[in-house]
C-alpha cells in the first residue's frame, strides 16, 4: 500500500512539475505588472496571485491524486478545468457576445452571436478580479451582483498589436451608467468608432466628417426612410429576402395608402424604391434644434441634432484645451468623472479645481466617439457623450454564428390595469448561415 502511494505521488510530480513552474512564472509576471506597471495596492495583488497559485494547484491536485478515487471524478475534473481555462481566455485574449439590439445593422444583425478580440488594442487586466465565472455583472438566476469590490485594481492594459482606427467596430463599458458599477463591470456596447482622439467631427446631414474629411461609408449603413405604398404592404417574402427587419406601418387617413417607416441600407432603399407598391420614399433627416436636449452636451447653446452634430473635438491624452463656456459642458464630466477631479467646478465665468483657479485643462486619457450603423436608430455617443480608453474592451473580430428572430405583436390584457395593450414578443426561426464566420468590418 505505501509503495502505491509513493508511486502515485511521484507520477503525480512528474506530470505536473512542468506545467505548475511555466504557470507560476506567468502569474508572478502577472503580480509584477500589477504592482510596478498598474501600481496596484500590494496586498490585494497578493491575494490575487496566491487565489490562482492555489486554485491550479489544487486543480492539478484532485485530477492526479483524487479523480480515480471516486464516482463522476472525470466530470468534476473537466468542469474544473474548464472554469479555469475559461476565466483566463475570457479575461485575457477572447470573448463570445451577442447583439441584443438593432443599433448596427445591417453590419451586425439581432441574433449575431460574435467573439471580440481583447489583445488588438492591448488586454485591459481586470479591475474588479474577484467575481462569480462566466458571470459579467448579476447572477443570472438570484438577480445579485456576481463581484465583489473587496479587491479593486487602477487601470492598466498590457500592449497590444495596434490602436483604435476610424471605422473600426469596438466593444466597450457604457461610460454613461449610473448604477455605480466599476468600468470593467457596466454594461457592454458595441459601436463603430467614428472618431479617434484628436479628431474634430461634425455630422452633416446625415453624414460624418472628420476633420472636414467625409468618411469612408459602412457598406450596409441604415438610415430612416418613410415610404408610402398604394394600400398594400410589400410582403413577408420581400421584407425576409432583403432583410429588413426594422419597420412600422400604418394608414393614411382618407386614403387607401399605406404609410411605413423603416431602417434601409443603401442597397435596400435601391430594392425598396423600385418596388412597384411604393410611390414614394423619403430620407427623415433631423435638421438642427430638433434634440429637445436628448443630445450630448444637453443644453440649448449646442443646437446640434442626429444629422447635423459638432463640429465637436474629441480630446486627446496630453493635449490642453482652454476652458470657456461653450467647452465647459462637453468636457465637465470627463473631467470630474472618468478622469476622477470630482473637485472641478464653475463659479460665474471662472473654473475652479478645488480652491486653485484654472484656465485650462490637459488630459490625461485618449477618448473616442462611436456611432451605431442604423444610424437613426442607435443610442450611442450623440446621447452621451465620450469613450474614456479605460472602458475599452476589444474589437469585434467575427461572427460565430447567427439566429434569426422572428417578430409578433398580440393584444394582450395588462394583469395591474385591466387595460388591453401590444405586447411584443420573438421567437428563434432559423440559422442565418450566410453570417456564419463572417469577419467583421
Amino acid at each position: 500500500m505505501d509503495l502505491d502511494i509513493r508511486e502515485t505521488w511521484d507520477s503525480f510530480r512528474t506530470r505536473t512539475k512542468a506545467v505548475l513552474i511555466i504557470w507560476t512564472v506567468l502569474n508572478f509576471g502577472l503580480l509584477l505588472i500589477l504592482l510596478f506597471g498598474a501600481k496596484a495596492p500590494i496586498l490585494g495583488s497578493l491575494i490575487f496571485f496566491l487565489i490562482w497559485e492555489v486554485l491550479v494547484i489544487g486543480y492539478y491536485v484532485y485530477r492526479y491524486k483524487f479523480r480515480e478515487h471516486h464516482r463522476g471524478g472525470e466530470w468534476v475534473d473537466a468542469i474544473l478545468f474548464a472554469v479555469i481555462a475559461a476565466t483566463v481566455i475570457r479575461s485575457m485574449f477572447i470573448e463570445l457576445y451577442q447583439i441584443p439590439t438593432s443599433s448596427m445593422e445591417k453590419s451586425l444583425m439581432v441574433g449575431d452571436f460574435l467573439f471580440v478580440n481583447k489583445v488588438s488594442y492591448g488586454t485591459r487586466l481586470t479591475m474588479t478580479p474577484l467575481c462569480f465565472p462566466f458571470a459579467h455583472h448579476t447572477m443570472p438566476v438570484t438577480g445579485t451582483k456576481a463581484y465583489s469590490e473587496a479587491i479593486k485594481f487602477p487601470y492598466f492594459r498590457l500592449p497590444g498589436f495596434g490602436k483604435i482606427k476610424n471605422g473600426d467596430v469596438v466593444v466597450f463599458n457604457w461610460p454613461d451608467e449610473r448604477e455605480g458599477r466599476p468600468v470593467d463591470k457596466k454594461e457592454n456596447y458595441i459601436k463603430r468608432c467614428v472618431g479617434i482622439a484628436g479628431d474634430t467631427l461634425s455630422v452633416i446631414n446625415g453624414v460624418i466628417h472628420i476633420n472636414g474629411v467625409a468618411e469612408d461609408v459602412p457598406e450596409r449603413r441604415q438610415f430612416s426612410y418613410e415610404v408610402k405604398t398604394n394600400g398594400g404592404d410589400l410582403g413577408k417574402k420581400f421584407y425576409e429576402e432583403h432583410e429588413i427587419t426594422d419597420r412600422e406601418t400604418g394608414s393614411i387617413q382618407g386614403t387607401a395608402n399605406l404609410i411605413h417607416h423603416m431602417q434601409l441600407s443603401d442597397a435596400n432603399y435601391d430594392a425598396v424604391k423600385g418596388n412597384s407598391r411604393v410611390i414614394s420614399i423619403d430620407t427623415l433627416i433631423h435638421q438642427r434644434g430638433q434634440n429637445d436636449g436628448m443630445l450630448f452636451p444637453y443644453n440649448q447653446q449646442h443646437t446640434w441634432s442626429r444629422d447635423f452634430y459638432g463640429p465637436l473635438y474629441i480630446p486627446k491624452k496630453g493635449v490642453t484645451v482652454k476652458l470657456d463656456s461653450t467647452n465647459f459642458p462637453i468636457y465637465e464630466r470627463l473631467i470630474k468623472v472618468y478622469e476622477h477631479h470630482d473637485d472641478f467646478q464653475r463659479r460665474g465665468n471662472k473654473y475652479y479645481m478645488g480652491e486653485e483657479e484654472i484656465t485650462e485643462y490637459t488630459f490625461e486619457m485618449d477618448y473616442y466617439f462611436m456611432m451605431g450603423d442604423n444610424r437613426h436608430y442607435s443610442y450611442d455617443s450623440r446621447f452621451w457623450g465620450f469613450v474614456p480608453e479605460d472602458h475599452v474592451v476589444g474589437k469585434a473580430w467575427f461572427i460565430l454564428w447567427s439566429i434569426r428572430n422572428e417578430s409578433s405583436k398580440e393584444r394582450v390584457r395588462d394583469p395591474e390595469t385591466g387595460q388591453m395593450k401590444m405586447q411584443e414578443s420573438s421567437k428563434p426561426s432559423g440559422i442565418r448561415w450566410n453570417r456564419t464566420f463572417k469577419r467583421i468590418r
